[in-house]
């Protein structure tokens, strides 16, 4: 192997970990990698007809709604919380608990439903998480959580739709 073309492969090795916050991080729970969900390619001019525009804002322009404005942090039957956009199940209620924060914060997603990546927003580096189907943004993952995850995951309301136990899932938007 030519010296430069060495020198070259050992400089993009070594500069992985100092850009690995660029890369998005799919979450894998327990160790344990789920089949994969296959993204949705949907223009962003037919997400803003089927969203209000108010969670197209915070599912698509990554904005934030007012703490404690959602209806959903009052929210306490048994049941299932999917994407407000393509319907896919990212919560289950167990793993729903109070806060304080003023969004419905959770335990736990359904695995592999979620994705992260790195959010500098705020100069204070976060991790903000995704529908792992739509891209549609839910929130932040923070290390505040109850044991034994230690994990708070912090939703915006309007990015979910609860599903009462007793009721069937609505089909995925596709």
């Amino acid at each position: 192997m030519k010296r430069r073309v060495f020198l070259q492969r050992i400089g993009v090795v070594a500069t992985l970990p100092v850009f690995s916050f660029l890369l998005p991080i799919q979450v894998v729970a327990n160790g344990i990698k789920q089949t994969a969900i296959e993204p949705l390619n949907k223009p962003h001019k037919v997400w803003r007809s089927l969203v209000s525009p108010e969670a197209y804002r915070v599912l698509f322009e990554e904005h934030t709604e007012q703490p404690g404005s959602s209806e959903l942090n009052h929210e306490h039957r048994e049941g299932t919380f999917i994407c407000a956009a393509c319907y896919l199940p990212l919560f289950e209620s167990q793993h729903k608990y109070e806060s304080g924060s003023g969004w419905p914060s959770f335990t736990q997603p359904i695995s592999g439903h979620i994705g992260t990546k790195r959010d500098f927003k705020l100069i204070i580096l976060r991790t903000e998480y995704h529908c792992a189907r739509c891209g549609g943004h839910q929130g932040h993952v923070f290390k505040d959580g109850p044991p034994s995850r230690g994990e708070r995951w912090c939703n915006n309301g309007l990015a979910l739709k609860f599903v009462l136990k007793t009721d069937q899932l609505p089909a995925l938007r596709s």
